[in-house]
């Protein structure tokens, strides 16, 4: 113990007694078949705190919060608020007087204004609205929590910020005393993130909870009093943030010691010529001007969280958001930016994140996916020969080894791992010169994993480029380079020999660490011929 009866730092502190505890969570177990969601996982957090909970993708944070709102039940463990068993399963409104998660995207409707979104599905049964009344009722519920909003504005009208205060105010209303906040900072500029963190320390004056959850581990320290790290859908640590070294909770996260290193790709400078150029590339609210290069033979990483960034700048490489400014090109020639169908002329291949919303159609067959980008090269004038299409089809099986029982396989009975072989079989039906791919082992198991990168990897091998966008470490592990993306700003360049801990560090917003080059700055040149960042 410390001076202040505090644990040391990055040790276990009592839990509160469940009866002082906003809410208390213990021995929580969650299956989704042979998926262990949470394995034994607890957490306490008391009124009028500001408590984090951090931690990898696929830690088990979002599981928890769906079991502390009601949203799904436990298999085993059990949940109190203030003392009292949770609600029977199913029991919405008593659920909803206990806690409240304001998600990231708004679940306000844009549509209605403030007071009817304020008190949506509170008039069952009743034949009449008096909405002069309703926006009466509103303005003081605003009030009573200090949110300056107008009752009759549409939500539509509002910022992020105002839309997220609204949202507050509507969980407070029903007596809800813990919040829970997923990303809360993620769209908000730094004067937002400011009369947030401001808005959020008035509430817990009058004991309300929160349970924040970010990708900034800054935030952590700026606004919580103390922060749980899961890892791998088990607790690992709950301490004090004051006095709690960011290197041990960055390695709890990590579950690698400060000076441990990780196995990873041998460091090494690619001679091809430049393949990807942006100069000043920028996306107004999403990222900053970044002048990028990416070379023959290289795979370069942009590592970062969901909202950073990374994949904004993917999503413009590839045409489908027109940038704000600035230009690409590709082997010199620039290419209309905004424009799918120019960026694929252009050589530019394109491996989505989501592969059942955006990269297959999942009624079709192997055949007809891996072509949807050359049915110009299938046929004469304009025509599609059947033949041609599964004799190109059993090309692309052969070469990435997809398991199917032929080109007319419905590409919905593939396992996750060989869907996402004929999303890249797709990507590269056009022999691009690079292959854009984000989250490309997302929701595969870890033997497709490998297979996934190791086509990617070739792709590089073969003289082409690619560029991996993603927070998974085991995706950036095959990069010759990677450059961390936090708020939309390329903060900070690896080379091979990074460490786990550094890396993560970095897209949590603390930049910096032995492996890194150094600090890039918003329109930083990134070449891969350069031996120190500018």
């Amino acid at each position: 113990m410390d001076t202040t009866g505090r644990p040391a730092p990055g040790h276990e502190g009592p839990a509160a007694a469940p009866q002082e505890a906003a809410v208390h969570a213990e021995g929580i177990v969650k299956r989704y078949g042979p998926t262990v969601a949470l394995d034994g996982a607890r957490l306490t957090v008391r009124p009028g705190e500001a408590h984090a909970l951090v931690g990898r993708n696929g830690a088990g944070k979002s599981t928890l919060v769906s079991v502390l709102t009601g949203m799904e039940r436990p298999d085993a463990g059990q949940v109190t608020f203030g003392g009292a068993p949770a609600p029977g399963w199913g029991d919405t409104a008593a659920w909803q007087r206990r806690a409240a998660c304001v998600y990231q995207k708004s679940m306000t409707v844009p549509e209605l204004t403030v007071a009817e979104n304020l008190y949506l599905n509170r008039f069952q049964g009743e034949r009449t609205i008096r909405w002069r009344a309703l926006r009466a009722r509103a303005r003081d519920l605003l009030a009573d929590y200090g949110v300056d909003v107008d009752p009759a504005a549409r939500i539509k009208d509002l910022g992020v910020e105002q839309r997220q205060f609204v949202e507050i105010a509507r969980a407070l209303s029903f007596g809800a005393r813990l919040i829970i906040l997923d990303e809360p900072t993620a769209r908000l500029d730094a004067g937002g993130i400011a009369r947030l963190f401001g808005k959020l320390r008035e509430l817990r004056a009058q004991g309300v909870a929160f349970l924040f959850i970010s990708h900034h581990l800054q935030e952590v320290y700026e606004l919580c009093d103390t922060v749980t790290v899961f890892r791998d859908a088990r607790h690992v640590l709950t301490a004090p943030v004051p006095g709690l070294a960011k290197d041990d909770l960055v390695a709890a996260m990590t579950g690698e010691e400060a000076g441990a290193a990780r196995r990873v790709r041998p460091s090494y400078r690619p001679a091809g010529e430049p393949v990807l150029r942006t100069e000043a590339l920028a996306l107004d609210g999403r990222f900053a001007p970044l002048d990028l290069t990416v070379r023959a033979g290289e795979v370069v990483g942009l590592a970062g969280a969901t909202a950073s960034g990374n994949t904004a700048i993917a999503e413009t490489l590839v045409g489908l958001r027109a940038p704000s400014g600035g230009r690409i090109a590709v082997r010199g020639r620039p290419i209309r930016t905004g424009s799918v169908p120019h960026a694929l002329d252009a050589g530019i291949g394109y491996v989505p994140e989501d592969r059942h919303r955006e990269g297959l159609i999942l009624g079709r067959s192997v055949a007809e996916n891996a072509t949807l980008t050359v049915t110009d090269q299938l046929g004469p004038a304009g025509t599609v020969l059947p033949a041609r299409i599964r004799e190109f089809a059993a090309r692309m099986i052969r070469s990435l080894d997809i398991k199917t029982t032929g080109p007319g396989q419905p590409v919905s009975g593939l396992s996750g791992g060989n869907q996402q072989k004929v999303v890249i079989a797709r990507a590269l039906a056009r022999d691009p010169g690079v292959l854009v791919a984000v989250r490309p082992t997302n929701g595969v198991d870890v033997r497709s994993k490998d297979a996934l990168l190791g086509v990617v990897r070739d792709v590089a091998d073969r003289g082409r480029a690619a560029v991996i966008v993603s927070d998974e470490l085991d995706d950036l592990r095959i990069c010759d380079r990677v450059l961390a993306v936090f708020h939309g700003r390329v903060i900070a360049e690896f080379t091979g020999g990074w460490r786990d801990h550094e890396l993560v560090a970095a897209m949590e917003g603390m930049a910096g660490g032995a492996g890194a080059l150094g600090t890039v700055p918003a329109a930083a040149h990134t070449e891969g011929t350069e031996g120190t960042a500018p």
